[in-house]
């Protein structure tokens, strides 16, 4: 662990605890969005209730995002560093390959601007792309 990955956390106003400097310093190790199961392999044996706590506490002061892929379990990456507790700033397309099942964020690939109807008031939005990665395609 470096004093960066500790004043990551005191930046968005987390406890710089043990757990959270490794949740932290695993993440910033990864090169894609990961699942919770795949942290607590990553980590064993760190108790799964309190890394989930963890990324919930780092999902609400504005350090990660959940990814909803289709997996049917939420993958996490870091945000940008704009996100704050009150608003995530990550409205980035996310690429999910169908072969090594890793899911990416796509930071320079912006979400087009929608316009809905206005009884409806959006609170977030994900885009998803689905195909192969560059890594998988050879």
């Amino acid at each position: 662990m470096d004093k960066i990955t500790e004043q990551k956390l005191v930046n968005k106003n987390i406890n710089p605890t043990a757990m959270r400097l490794l949740v932290l310093d695993f993440l910033l190790s990864q090169s894609a969005a990961i699942s919770l199961s795949d942290i607590e392999k990553g980590l064993s044996p760190a108790d799964r209730i309190t890394i989930y706590r963890t990324l919930k506490t780092f999902e609400e002061k504005g350090l990660v995002h959940a990814i909803d892929d289709g997996t049917g379990s939420p993958k996490y990456a870091l945000c940008l560093d704009e996100c704050n507790p009150n608003e995530h700033h990550d409205m980035h397309v996310h690429f999910f390959c169908v072969t090594c099942k890793e899911t990416f964020c796509l930071p320079d690939s912006k979400i087009p601007g929608i316009t809905l109807p206005a009884k409806f008031t959006p609170q977030e939005m994900n885009l998803l792309v689905k195909g192969v990665c560059s890594n998988c395609v050879n």
